[in-house]
C-alpha cells in the first residue's frame, strides 16, 4: 500500500515538472542566464572571454570608490522614492474608491479605462509628457493664451519645467500608475466587508476603521505596488535621457555608457550588480518594517 502511495506520489510529481519545465526553461534562458552573464563578467578585467588572464573584485573597487557613481545612485534613489510616494499615494485612493465606491457591475468598467495608457508605447507616452512640459509646450502655451504669461503679467517667462527632478518623477509616476493601482485593488476586494460593519457596531469612526482594519488588510498590496514600481524605475533609461536632456543621467544611463560608448563590460556589469544589490537592500529593508508596522497594527 505504502508502495503504491510512494509511486504514485512520484508519478503526480513527475507530470508537475513537465507541467513546469518550459516555464523553468524560459526563465533559466530570458532571466537567469542574463544575470549570471552579468555577475560574472563584472568580475573580469577584461570583457572579451578570450583574453580574460584573472578575475578580480578590481571593478567593484573602482564602483564604489567613485563619487560620481554614489552621487549617481543616491540620485536615482532620490528619484525612485518621489515616483514611488507619488505613485503609490495616488493609486490607493483610486483603488480604494474603485473597491468600496463603485457597483460590481461597473468594476471591469473602470479598470478598463486604468489599462487605456497600456494601449500605447512607453515612448509615446514619454513624449508627450516632453510635449506638455516643454518650453513651449501646452502648459506655458496655455498660460500664455490665457494671458497670465508676458511682461507685467502674473508669469513673466516661460517655465522651465524639462531637465529637472520633479518632470522625471511626474512622468515616470504616470507611466507606473496602473502598475499600482492594480495590486492594491486586488487587496482591497479581499477584505471581508463584514469586518467594516463590526468596526462601526463597536462604535469605531470611519477613520479608525480604515488605520486599524482596512490599511493593515491591504499592505500586502502597498508592498507589491511600492516594489514593482521602485525596482524598475531606479533601471530606467528612457525618462531621465528624453525628459531630463541628459543633464540628470540615472543609474541605467550611467551603465549603458559604460557597456556601449566606452564598451567597458566589466565596469558596467559590476555598476548593475552594485545597483541591484542596492535595491535589494532596501526592498528587503522595507518588507521587514512593513511586517513589523503589521504586527503592531494587530
Amino acid at each position: 500500500m505504502r508502495m503504491a502511495t510512494y509511486t504514485a506520489a512520484r508519478r503526480e510529481a513527475k507530470q508537475g515538472y513537465v507541467m513546469i519545465a518550459p516555464t523553468l526553461i524560459y526563465a533559466l534562458v530570458l532571466l537567469a542566464a542574463p544575470l549570471l552573464t552579468i555577475l560574472a563578467f563584472s568580475f573580469f578585467k577584461d570583457g572579451y572571454l578570450t583574453v580574460i588572464r584573472e578575475v578580480t573584485l578590481a571593478n567593484y573597487i573602482a564602483v564604489w570608490t567613485d563619487p560620481i557613481f554614489r552621487a549617481i545612485l543616491l540620485r536615482s534613489l532620490c528619484v525612485a522614492v518621489m515616483v514611488t510616494a507619488l505613485t503609490v499615494g495616488t493609486a490607493y485612493p483610486i483603488a480604494y474608491f474603485l473597491s468600496f465606491g463603485v457597483s460590481p457591475g461597473k468594476k471591469s468598467f473602470w479598470l478598463f479605462l486604468i489599462t487605456i495608457p497600456f494601449w500605447t508605447s512607453y515612448l509615446v507616452r514619454v513624449f508627450l509628457w516632453k510635449v506638455i512640459m516643454g518650453y513651449n509646450g501646452v502648459i506655458n502655451s496655455g498660460f500664455e493664451m490665457l494671458g497670465l504669461m508676458g511682461d507685467g503679467r502674473l508669469f513673466e517667462d516661460p517655465f522651465r519645467m524639462l531637465s529637472t527632478m520633479p518632470a522625471i518623477a511626474v512622468t515616470l509616476a504616470h507611466c507606473y500608475a496602473p502598475f499600482a493601482i492594480l495590486p492594491i485593488f486586488v487587496a482591497l476586494e479581499k477584505i471581508d466587508r463584514s469586518l467594516h460593519e463590526a468596526g462601526r457596531d463597536l462604535g469605531e469612526s470611519r477613520w479608525t476603521t480604515f488605520l486599524r482594519v482596512t490599511l493593515p488588510l491591504s499592505m500586502p498590496g502597498v508592498v507589491a505596488a511600492v516594489l514593482v514600481v521602485f525596482i524598475p524605475v531606479i533601471g530606467d533609461y528612457v525618462t531621465p535621457e528624453l525628459i531630463g536632456g541628459g543633464k540628470l543621467p540615472m543609474v541605467a544611463n550611467m551603465i549603458q555608457a559604460q557597456m556601449l560608448p566606452l564598451d567597458n563590460k566589466p565596469m558596467g556589469s559590476a555598476i548593475a550588480v552594485s545597483a541591484m544589490v542596492t535595491v535589494t537592500v532596501i526592498a528587503l529593508i522595507f518588507v521587514g518594517l512593513v511586517r513589523i508596522f503589521v504586527k503592531g497594527a494587530k
